[in-house]
This record gives C-alpha cells, sequence and structure tokens, in this order.
C-alpha cells in the first residue's frame, strides 16, 4: 500500500527544508524524504557558513528571494532561539582598472551597487584605500580597487538553519523520514507516484530539490543542463587574530579580470582562530554520487599560494580544516525554479549554481505558494527550464 500526501518534498537541504518548513505553516500535509540525515555533509549544504548579501551582483531577479529569506530568518531566529544570521557586513571588490568578469557576469562591483541603488538597501562605494583603512585584514592593496560595502550582508549557519526550518515543519505537522533513498519519480493522471527504498509514497504534487542528484532523478531535459563541480573548503591557522575586530566582514575579493582570479572568506568565528576562505571551480565535473570527498593537502597549498599568501593578516600555510562539496550548475549558472515541462505536478527546484543558500528560505516561501495557490508572489520567468530550450 503507498503512503499518500498532499505534498511530497524530495530532498531536505537548503531548498527542501526551506520548501516543508514552508508547506507546513500552510497547514498542507507534507511529507518531506531525503537519502540522508539532513543537515548533513553529503551535498551543497554544509561547511559552518554561508555569505549572505542582498544587492545581489548575479541579477535584480535574486533580490526580492534574499529579501525575504532575511525576513524568514529573523523570524525563524524569534520562533527558535537560534542564532541563524550574523549581519557583520561584506565587502565585494575588484580591480579598479580594466574589464572583469566574475561569477560570469561583468563588472559584478558595478552591478551589485546598481542592485543596491534600484532596491534601496544599505551600502557604500569604496576604494581600495579606504577598504585597507577601515578593514586591516586586506593586505597590500593599490588604492584604485572598486569596493561595495553592504553593513547588512554577513553570513548564514547552514546547518542552523536547514536543522531549524526541519524541527519548525514537524512541529507545524509535517512528517519526515530519511534514511530514504528515491528510485523514480512518474506522474500518472493527477497523481505523482514515486518509489522509494522504504515503499512506495503518492502525492498530489511534488517538490524535487535534491541538489545534485536531481539530474539522476528527473532526466530529460534536466540531465542536459545540470552539471555537478566538486569545491573545496578551506580553513587556516591564524597566527594573530587583530585585524579581524567585531566589525571584520565577509568579503569577495576579484583580485584579477576572470573568474579565476578570486577568493572568498569569512571572518574567524568568535573564540575561533581559524580563516575560512574559498574559490570556485567550473571546468571540471563529477556527481553527487562519485565525487571525491577528501581534500589533498595540495589543493590547499595551491589556494593558499594563489589566493591567500600576501592578501589576508595573519593566515598562516597550516591547514586546520578542509571540506569538499558539490555544485549543481546550469549553463548560465542561473537557477531552476519551475514545473517538470512534461510532468506539471512535479515542481522542481534546482540549481544553486554555487549561490543558492542565501536565497533559500525565500525560495521555498515562493515554491509553497506555487504549489498550493498556483502561483508566486515573485516574476519566476527568469528561472524557467524553457530558456534552455
Amino acid at each position: 500500500m503507498s503512503e499518500k500526501a498532499d505534498i511530497l518534498v524530495i530532498g531536505l537541504g537548503a531548498m527542501g527544508s526551506a520548501a516543508l518548513y514552508q508547506l507546513a505553516k500552510r497547514g498542507v500535509k507534507a511529507v518531506g524524504l531525503d537519502r540522508f540525515a539532513p543537515p548533513h555533509t553529503m551535498g551543497s549544504s554544509h561547511g559552518e557558513t554561508r555569505i549572505t548579501r542582498q544587492a545581489v551582483g548575479e541579477g535584480r531577479d535574486y533580490v526580492p528571494l534574499v529579501l525575504d529569506t532575511h525576513r524568514i530568518w529573523r523570524e525563524l531566529e524569534a520562533e527558535t532561539s537560534a542564532e541563524l544570521l550574523t549581519s557583520c557586513g561584506l565587502v565585494v571588490m575588484a580591480p579598479g582598472v580594466g574589464e572583469t568578469s566574475h561569477h560570469g557576469k561583468p563588472d559584478f562591483v558595478a552591478r551589485s551597487i546598481g542592485a543596491a541603488r534600484d532596491f534601496g538597501i544599505a551600502h557604500e562605494v569604496l576604494d581600495g584605500r579606504e577598504v585597507a583603512h577601515r578593514f586591516p585584514q586586506f593586505l597590500n592593496l593599490e588604492g584604485n580597487e572598486k569596493a561595495y560595502y553592504e553593513p547588512g550582508g554577513g553570513y548564514v549557519f547552514p546547518e542552523r538553519c536547514i536543522k531549524a526550518q526541519l524541527t519548525r515543519a514537524e512541529q507545524l505537522g509535517a512528517t519526515i523520514r530519511t534514511g530514504v533513498e528515491v528510485l523514480s519519480i512518474v506522474q500518472r493522471g493527477s497523481a505523482v507516484r514515486v518509489e522509494t527504498s522504504s515503499g512506495t509514497f503518492e502525492a498530489e504534487q511534488v517538490v524535487v530539490s535534491a541538489g545534485g542528484w536531481n539530474a539522476h532523478l528527473l532526466g530529460a531535459p534536466f540531465d542536459r543542463v545540470l552539471t555537478v563541480k566538486r569545491q573545496v573548503l578551506h580553513w587556516y591557522e591564524l597566527d594573530d587574530t587583530s585585524a579581524y575586530r567585531a566589525n571584520a566582514p565577509v568579503f569577495i575579493w576579484m583580485h584579477g579580470a576572470t573568474d579565476v582570479d578570486y577568493l572568498y572568506g569569512f571572518p574567524p568565528l568568535p573564540g575561533d582562530g581559524r580563516l575560512k576562505v574559498a574559490t570556485e571551480q567550473y571546468e571540471t565535473n563529477t556527481t553527487a554520487d562519485t565525487i571525491d570527498r577528501t581534500v589533498d593537502p595540495a589543493e590547499s597549498a595551491e589556494m593558499y599560494r594563489k589566493h591567500v599568501a600576501g592578501r589576508l593578516a595573519g593566515a598562516t600555510p597550516r591547514v586546520a580544516q578542509a571540506a569538499a562539496c558539490i555544485y549543481t550548475v546550469t549553463p548560465d549558472r542561473g537557477f531552476i525554479i519551475d514545473r517538470h515541462p512534461d510532468q506539471d505536478r512535479i515542481c522542481v527546484v534546482s540549481a544553486c549554481s554555487g549561490h543558492g543558500f542565501k536565497h533559500s528560505a525565500g525560495i521555498g516561501n515562493v515554491v509553497a505558494g506555487m504549489v498550493t495557490d498556483g502561483r508566486s508572489a515573485i516574476d519566476l520567468s527568469p528561472f524557467s527550464i524553457s530558456r534552455f530550450s
């Protein structure tokens, strides 16, 4: 006999936990499934901290999602007494001369400034001299760099955010099943049948938010536009934390002209003597099941040599920790938030393309509206699968 639900959510990471929480708030009989036990380290939603920023250089279409996300994080903090969002400020910095392209977008700093102005987001436009004066964590600036500073930016704790949403979802009546591997998803008439390692589920609608597993679960056309990239996070020991004062911001530092001349990072957490930094790579593909989750010390050494040495105060080459995660990426590095083109009772939420967590709570709210009311509070056409036709 099949277990029945109004709506089934497959994958309970950043997007799935948010969708399940918002569905439960609406009083929907919702069931969430996950192959593992979230929050876990097998996907894209781990690593202690994630940058959040409201003026999104990737495009103005994302801004309503992140603004709603910040509202929801604060709401959840009040409901659960968990600390989820730290607004320590954000610096986005790039060379002051010449053309640049980062995150797949030209002049990322200017795009961030434009989004802030369009949406009335508090910010400042700085040069390298002012950045060096205000934030001594940054070394050897030339002075002519262009920078965007957002005081409301900062970081969130991804594992805490997922846990808080799943906890509230259960408290509001949702059912969560972990250790359940989904084998197939098929719409038959007005219902969707999902075969799993723990039996069969039937639902009026299904939300598929399985990250790196989405392409495998959904097949065409998603398997043609979703690729999985291995990314590495590094934590280096600091021999001096004095440059990282109470106002030390998170940062995105584009120190050259192209996507590979780039790093992002976080101030040490209170009481911590480590500095977390990372970069991104889009050249090498992997899969969620075959990714090498070990990090070779040579990878951390290369990261330090190329991006950290001489740029971040107190950072030593001594590696305190390293971890691998995955990005699921579309050709234009944008999201997909849409119904399946051939199965209209299946809603697909992917891919984060490396900048999804800051939007996730808002996306969960939008998706819950899609599958319960048949409409979205914001224009989702920029996130349609049809743009890749």
